[in-house]
């Protein structure tokens, strides 16, 4: 039987290996931290290579995602479906071996990793959810949720802002399956980090609640001695420093920030092999350190018993164990809309029954208290700005301290980590989690969330106090670039509604929205209810004899639709909006009608879903014959211009805000129903003039 030593050293290899082949990469930490990756994959990580997403395997995320080729040589080792050849190409293009660790690409890769302290935080929001769906789905004797998280985090994560913000509320919900080892190698891009990086850390976390302990990490007795009582340890979680040397066994640059982010070279490579004893060439791993790490075997019987526990679950408590299995698999319950489309037909019908008939905000937070009672899977959050977004509905559980469950965290002001936790939940799996803040802090979390995107992971942003329309609070409150900096963001949907019915249909696409990511973007002000007895309808094909009401949710969410069509005729302009001006570009065109002026007002509440329209919906919503086209939103106004064109106009934003009541700044910067008619009339004096161009062509 190999030893510990022996093991460990077959990491070092492949990383060395991998790295120099592909000329780039982080031998270094991979390196220095082989010896804490052989004891926690092969004395504690309870997992199946053969099946990536047992329910109730273990979490490994490795927040210092630049080291990923430590990553992929315990995967490979393990027994996962990642062969030799993989890592070979590592970094090489369509390889399964990525430069950071990627989710969905690589099997046993739980989370994608690499701008430093997120995985730490999606570490947290894992070992919440195992904690949550543990409260509601246990029964004694039959722990059918019980796994922990561990996490590895390099010195550079725990200076990143965001490890602040998720310790603490780490150790506030006291997570006890949440262990993390903090490879203290002393070591960044820019040298020994005691010139910058001076806190200790220890008695920080100690004072965020988690249990603490310092080891060696070169000694493996020390390490699995450290875990052990990590493991005992129910009520917080664990912070283990273990002291490392980056670039273990490297002769010249062992302990040099030489090492981070670059190959050794092969002489450099040659004598650390001479060092550790090692006497193979690249890539062979001897057959008994290959039997040494194989952890297959294990790793079916584990599921195979954890699968027996599942079907004398199901068995005892058969209602719990479809409801178990229905989580899982992200199946929505039957049902799950009927609240919400009775929601929009009171507020289409203007019958005063529709709760928040004029302020966003009110009905969305009606939607979700019925959401909330047909989806179980829903887990909401705000940071801080609960009452302000209406992120908490009317039955809502508060997940505390004291408490074993619930279905709403009250995240602090800690808007970066509420992201990253939401991924986490999602990526555990079983939640669909949602959170609510002011759409200017977007911005404190748009990493995280385009994280979100990146991953296909289904996490929703409730995003209120959307424009100039916040008045008094001024610029720094008036999110008049984050519109256009979160509509770039690929395979984000984001919705601006304009009334109660397109914020239910928002609703309901960011539940079904179950691989991408969603905005909800809100005013504060209130909105009028829009008349659609001119819209242009969808083909409901989806549903066999739809309500009205269902008609007109499906049009809503093909993310652009026509709202008001002209009387007769093809239109001669064209007006687009999304959200709060919606209804100045109604009132525009009912003044230009009155003028005779065939005028079509189009509603754009997701151009992401918009744009991925079969080709008739977007030529009949917006025909390319129709050049005259004016776009009309309180944000920065040149994103509209890929829907009107260097012919069309803008009435938007060409910088910050001011602080100042709602209705002054709209009048200051043009926002009036009398100033888009004024541009309306002004772009159709010039018909004549296109007249003659045309025959001139």
């Amino acid at each position: 039987m190999p030893s510990r030593k022996e093991l460990a050293n077959a990491v070092r290899v492949l990383a060395m290996d991998a790295v120099q082949k592909a000329k780039s990469g982080h031998p270094g930490a991979a390196m220095g931290m082989a010896d804490l990756a052989e004891v926690l994959w092969n004395d504690f990580m309870t997992h199946n290579p053969a099946n990536p997403r047992w329910p109730n395997r273990d979490r490994f995320v490795l927040s210092n995602g630049h080291a990923s080729i430590l990553l992929y040589a315990v995967l490979h080792l393990s027994g996962y479906d990642l062969g030799l050849e993989e890592l070979k190409n590592f970094r090489r293009l369509d390889s399964l071996t990525p430069g950071h660790p990627e989710y969905g690409i690589t099997p046993g890769v739980e989370t994608t990793t690499g701008p430093l302290g997120q995985g730490f935080a999606n570490a947290v929001g894992m070992a919440l959810g195992e904690k949550l769906l543990a409260a509601e789905f246990n029964r004694e004797k039959f722990n059918l949720v019980d796994h922990y998280t561990y996490c590895i985090v390099g010195d550079g994560c725990l200076m990143e802002g965001i490890s602040h913000e998720a310790a603490s509320l780490a150790g506030l919900l006291r997570l006890g399956k949440l262990i993390t080892l903090w490879d203290n190698n002393g070591i960044s891009i820019d040298g020994p980090v005691k010139g910058w990086f001076a806190d200790n850390t220890l008695q920080r976390f100690e004072a965020y609640g988690w249990q603490v302990e310092e080891v060696d990490g070169h000694d493996p007795e020390a390490v699995k001695k450290a875990l052990a009582k990590a493991r005992k340890a129910k009520d917080c979680p664990s912070l283990i420093s273990c002291k490392t040397c980056i670039a273990c066994y490297a002769p010249t640059k062992e302990g040099s920030a030489s090492s981070h982010g670059a190959p050794l070279g092969e002489e450099e490579i040659e004598g650390a092999r001479r060092k550790m004893g090692w006497k193979y060439p690249p890539f062979e791993i001897p057959s008994e350190i290959r039997v040494g790490w194989d952890a297959r075997l294990a790793g079916q019987q584990a599921e195979k018993k954890w699968n027996k526990l599942l079907e004398n679950y199901k068995l005892k408590f058969p209602e719990a164990g479809r409801a178990y299995e229905d989580r899982l698999s992200g199946e929505l319950p039957p049902h799950w809309r009927e609240q919400a489309l009775e929601l929009a037909r009171l507020a289409q019908e203007g019958k005063p029954e529709a709760a928040g008939e004029q302020s966003l905000r009110s009905f969305s937070r009606s939607l979700l208290r019925g959401l909330g009672e047909s989806l179980p899977a829903l887990i909401g959050g705000s940071a801080d700005l609960t009452d302000s977004v209406g992120a908490k509905w009317e039955g809502a559980r508060e997940i505390t301290p004291e408490s074993s469950g619930g279905n709403y965290i009250h995240y602090g002001v800690r808007e970066f980590a509420m992201g990253a936790i939401m991924n986490g939940l999602s990526l555990h799996g079983g939640f669909i989690p949602y959170a609510g803040t002011f759409m200017v802090f977007a911005d404190y979390a748009k990493n995280a969330l385009r994280l979100s995107a990146l991953m296909g992971r289904q996490v929703i942003w409730v995003l209120t106090h959307d424009s100039i329309g916040v008045g008094e609070d001024g610029p720094t409150h008036q999110p008049v670039e984050q519109l256009c900096s979160l509509r770039s963001i690929p395979g984000l949907q984001v919705w601006r509604p304009c009334d109660a019915v397109e914020t239910a249909a928002a609703w309901i696409n960011a539940v079904r929205a179950s691989a991408r990511p969603s905005c909800i973007v809100l005013p504060r002000q209130n909105v009028p209810g829009q008349d659609r007895r001119r819209a242009v309808l969808s083909e409901a094909k989806q549903v066999d004899e739809p309500s009205p009401i269902e008609k007109i949710i499906l049009t809503v969410r093909r993310g652009g639709y026509i709202l008001r069509e002209c009387k007769k005729g093809e239109p001669e302009l064209i007006l687009l909006s999304s959200g709060s001006e919606v209804s100045l570009a109604m009132a525009a065109a009912e003044l230009l009608e009155a003028r005779d002026v065939q005028v079509r007002v189009v509603s754009m509440p997701c151009a992401e879903i918009f744009d991925e329209q079969e080709v008739s919906w977007r030529a009949a919503v917006l025909p390319s014959n129709v050049r005259r086209r004016i776009a009309v939103e309180a944000s920065m106004g040149d994103w509209w211009r890929k829907y009107v064109g260097l012919d069309g106009a803008v009435v938007g934003m060409r910088g910050f805000g001011k602080s100042a009541p709602m209705n002054v700044l709209y009048k200051y910067y043009g926002f009036t129903v009398e100033n888009v008619v004024k541009v309306a009339e002004r772009m159709l004096g010039c018909k004549e003039k296109d007249k003659e161009k045309e025959k001139d062509a």
